[in-house]
């Protein structure tokens, strides 16, 4: 019985001495917990606001554009979320990545269309393609995005305050893409390809009939069908262009294609 009754104790004492150490590291556990947790600290959109512009202004984009979606998402009187998102969309123009402006201007108009920064959105958007007009070369593709941009911001905001500018960047971007069309044609002019040249040169009068270089086109149009053996087409243009053009440079040598052809 002594036996047992000892085995019993040091039961008893094996127990206590678990139990003891379970609730020492509970306790550590819990105090541990409370000096790790802080009180949460109240958001103030417009200091965090003009943290992500500070950020956008020193090219950290990534980190700017971070602090400005946190302000985009926790701002709950709306005040201060849309500009947010117009910053994070500027900062995408800024670091070049003109795809990701777009989008998120786009994304702008969708979420506020009628913000009072929704035309400054749209501005914006023919913006990012108009920068990156560099040639008749390689700048169509943009002039054509551009032109669309400009053309919608006109039709969605005719009261917008860019009116005198949109003008402007639209005879930019017509004059780029009829160079282009230009260009095209005049190299099949050179190739000998008489019949896509005339129809490309033809295609540009359509399209673009305020075009600068116009008495050169109807000049080359005229040349065209003179290769191609169709006087009457030939005369027709030879006779446009001297009617509407009598003093430009290419008149002379088109007079005397004109009288060769009349006789």
């Amino acid at each position: 019985m002594d036996l047992i009754a000892c085995i019993a104790r040091k039961s008893l004492f094996t127990f206590l001495r678990v139990q003891c150490i379970v609730l020492l590291l509970v306790f550590l556990v819990v105090s541990c917990s409370k000096k790790e947790v802080k009180p949460d600290e109240a958001f103030d959109p417009e200091k965090s606001l003009a943290r992500g512009t500070e950020l956008i202004e020193k090219k950290e984009y990534d980190e700017g554009r971070r602090v400005l979606l946190e302000v985009r998402n926790r701002d709950l009187t709306k005040k201060y979320a849309p500009l947010a998102q117009l910053k994070i969309a500027e900062s995408y123009v800024k670091d070049e990545e003109y795809d990701g402006g777009v989008e998120e201007y786009r994304k702008f108009l969708e979420i506020y269309p009628d913000h009072k920064n929704a035309s400054y959105a749209q501005y914006q958007i023919a913006m990012a393609y108009f920068v990156q007009i560099e040639s008749p070369e390689r700048g169509y593709g943009a002039a054509a995005k551009a032109l669309g941009e400009f053309e919608k911001l006109k039709r969605m905001f005719p009261r917008n305050p860019y009116r005198e500018m949109i003008e402007l960047r639209i005879e930019k971007c017509r004059n780029t893409m009829a160079d282009y069309e230009f260009l095209v044609a005049e190299f099949y002019f050179k190739k000998g390809s008489y019949i896509a040249a005339v129809g490309r040169f033809q295609q540009l009068l359509t399209k673009f009939p305020d075009y600068k270089k116009e008495p050169l086109v109807l000049y080359r149009v005229a040349s065209c069908f003179k290769k191609l053996n169709n006087k009457d087409k030939a005369l027709e243009y030879y006779n446009r262009l001297i009617e509407k053009y009598p003093s430009d440079n290419v008149i002379k040598e088109a007079r005397k294609e004109f009288a060769s052809f009349s006789k």
